[in-house]
């Protein structure tokens, strides 16, 4: 039986990508899809693929109304948590694609899921090298004491850090605090120069044109040092399989779970 699936975002860079894999999935059925811009239109009409006939609608609770196993929100984070809330309510499991979403976000998610019996699989990145990139950090964290990150995303990404960069030192602050000799607060000169302490690591975003998102990590011990890098490219071709995988494992978890190797054997 197919996976009836609802993806907010449709039309974005990333929601296109991911819509015609949904599509491509003998698996699944993409019955819905969210864009404020193009509602009332079928989804192949604005992806140029006639075959796609999914409809579009202005809101989560309108396309919801159609009835989904999985609700995939790729949209903003202005909007990503009322989103995730309402397809709750309406019964669907959720895949988040989206960043910009707080840990504060994040529990409340987790205790409405809870309350509904139903599971959330968020992720800052779906891609399988990004994946690993987290999984790797984690595994450092733990035998290297001190790190801070690095990451750059284009100037026209609104959230700093990214939803990468945040899941990322979640999971190293749940390993550990890195250790530092001098305190980021005791630095003299600017304040901003050490970067943000985003769950008890330094996180330093750029933003710039011609960056599309990418994540260094690096740790320091006296004489030598570790980078663990993850760079993305144009494409969001990379961003789909992962995807794919997170909307089949969904249905099978009960709250909330971050990151895509939560549900992989790594």
């Amino acid at each position: 039986m197919s996976l009836r699936v609802s993806l907010a975002g449709a039309t974005g860079w990333a929601g296109a990508a991911l819509a015609r894999g949904i599509v491509a999935a003998a698996d699944m059925e993409l019955v819905s899809g969210v864009s404020r811009a193009s509602a009332g239109r079928a989804l192949g009409d604005v992806l140029g693929d006639p075959a796609i006939t999914t409809p579009l609608f202005a809101t989560a609770q309108e396309a919801l109304a159609l009835g989904a196993d999985v609700f995939v929100e790729f949209t903003h984070p202005s909007t990503a948590r009322s989103n995730i809330l309402v397809a709750l309510a309406a019964g669907s499991h959720v895949v988040v694609g989206t960043s910009g979403l707080t840990d504060a976000d994040y529990t409340e998610i987790d205790v409405a899921a809870r309350a509904a019996g139903l599971g959330v699989l968020a992720a800052g990145n779906f891609a399988l090298t990004a994946v690993l990139l987290l999984k790797f950090a984690e595994m450092a964290a733990r035998v290297l004491p001190s790190w801070e990150v690095v990451e750059f995303a284009t100037d026209r990404k609104p959230d700093a850090p990214s939803g990468t960069a945040r899941e990322l030192v979640a999971r190293m602050g749940a390993v550990r605090a890195p250790a530092s000799a001098i305190a980021p607060g005791d630095s003299i000169g600017e304040p901003g120069a050490r970067g943000a302490t985003v769950n008890g690591s330094q996180v330093h975003s750029v933003r710039l044109p011609g960056y599309v998102l990418g994540v260094d990590v690096h740790f320091g011990l006296p004489d030598e040092t570790l980078t663990i890098r993850h760079n993305a490219g144009e494409s969001a071709g990379p961003y789909v399989g992962g995807a794919l995988v997170a909307i089949r494992k969904v249905p099978g978890i009960v709250g909330l779970r971050r990151g895509l190797d939560s549900v992989l054997d790594l």
